[in-house]
């Protein structure tokens, strides 16, 4: 068994890993223990479900993921270069994790999520919150791109939806092949999708 002080984070790091890999469904209590180190005690001392747990572990990733996000779109990068980052960053996070890992595991949140839609509600509204904060970053690059004049959308929010399903799609495309290179046309697509022309995409 892990030490108690981290006997937590361990099973949140188990529970992301297996649901990841496999399914939310698939995964059991037992094996999230096995994988932790923790016994079934444990688990029940810090949570009450294999619910509670994966709410818990999704938080917990989305607090590790939203200082690289502020970063990477930073009012400081020019609004088309954060683009291009966010898709270079997601490139090389999948080839990180095939390494250590063997196969391409796409996007955890639209994996998860289309599994519990119709079937969890609490990790459903905890998904699309999360979601939600993700395409605020990608429609607040648009608004500032269109107010600079680098592009024409008007409506931010709606490019923005449009953005954010076409890389969750290649994303899914990626897992289903297992093929990572798949994400490598996600900036030219993004770029095409907000109208930017080849020399516009060289010169922004």
């Amino acid at each position: 068994m892990g030490r108690s002080s981290d006997a937590k984070e361990r099973l949140m790091d188990a529970v992301t890993e297996l649901i990841w890999h496999g399914s939310y469904g698939s995964t059991t209590i037992d094996q999230i223990c096995e994988k932790a180190g923790v016994k079934k005690g444990s688990f029940y001392y810090f949570f009450e479900s294999k619910c509670d747990l994966a709410a818990a572990a999704l938080e917990a990733t989305w607090q590790q993921k939203k200082p690289e996000l502020d970063a990477l779109f930073s009012p400081t990068v020019p609004p088309l270069e954060r683009l291009r980052k966010f898709c270079e960053h997601g490139y090389q996070k999948q080839v990180e994790l095939k390494c250590h890992c063997g196969v391409v595991l796409g996007c955890p949140l639209f994996t998860l999520g289309a599994e519990v839609c119709n079937q969890d509600q609490k990790l459903h509204k905890q998904i699309k919150a999360i979601l939600s904060q993700y395409h605020t970053y990608i429609e607040s690059a648009i608004r500032d791109a269109h107010a600079q004049g680098m592009i024409e959308a008007p409506d931010a929010a709606v490019k923005a939806r449009m953005i954010f399903a076409y890389s969750e799609g290649l994303l899914t495309q990626a897992r289903i092949l297992n093929d990572v290179e798949v994400l490598r046309e996600m900036s030219e697509g993004i770029m095409g999708i907000l109208g930017v022309k080849s020399e516009g995409r060289k010169a922004a």
